[in-house]
């Protein structure tokens, strides 16, 4: 789905955002401080928020989890289109991930914001396009925090994370390797922010 031209639901339309009181996954907000306020805020960014992003989602949270650091980090995803929003990930990205050990039934599409970049530390795209567009959504005070998935990759050469959507399984597989591969790098280049931040 790479290249889709923007329909309704495109970049910065005002419907995407999330109403005020309620958070990105629709629960209630609170203005009690949390006793575990996250200390960093990772967001990974694809096309519609239902293959690639929502994948990275999971197997990252989940790696930050087994990390002991889920009070410390927050994990979110979300699409620079707003064709599935509040859908929950493909059902085909859903079976891969859960052949992993991965659930990922409990997340919902939403569209990326330009609050997003206010509100998180990193902002992770997974390929050259869904940069671009969420480039054009950027404050430039916060460019800094926008970078490629990609850059994290410790064993794989992959410029991006390809699109799967169109394909069969085994793209929904390089995804996966490729992801799990990218949050290895990641979690080292979190857990040194973590120490800069102490």
């Amino acid at each position: 789905m790479t290249g889709v031209t923007p329909g309704p639901w495109s970049i910065g339309n005002p419907e995407a955002t999330p109403r005020p009181g309620l958070s990105h996954n629709g629960r209630m907000q609170t203005d009690e401080a949390s006793p575990a306020t996250p200390s960093y805020r990772v967001l990974f960014v694809c096309l519609g928020n239902i293959c690639r992003s929502p994948t990275a989602h999971g197997v990252f949270e989940a790696r930050v989890r087994q990390a002991g650091l889920a009070h410390l980090v927050q994990v979110d995803s979300a699409g620079t289109h707003g064709y599935h929003i509040g859908a929950p990930p493909d059902a085909r990205s859903q079976q891969h991930a859960l052949r992993r050990g991965y659930d990922l039934s409990g997340q919902r599409g939403r569209q990326l914001t330009a609050a997003d970049f206010d509100q998180f530390d990193l902002v992770l795209a997974m390929d050259w396009d869904n940069l671009a567009l969420a480039e054009q959504l950027c404050p430039p005070q916060h460019r800094r925090k926008l970078r490629r998935f990609a850059e994290f990759f410790q064993r794989f050469d992959h410029t991006v994370v390809p699109d799967p959507y169109a394909g069969g399984p085994a793209g929904f597989e390089l995804v996966l390797d490729l992801v799990e591969d990218g949050s290895e790098g990641l979690l080292r280049h979190v857990r040194q922010q973590l120490e800069v931040g102490s």
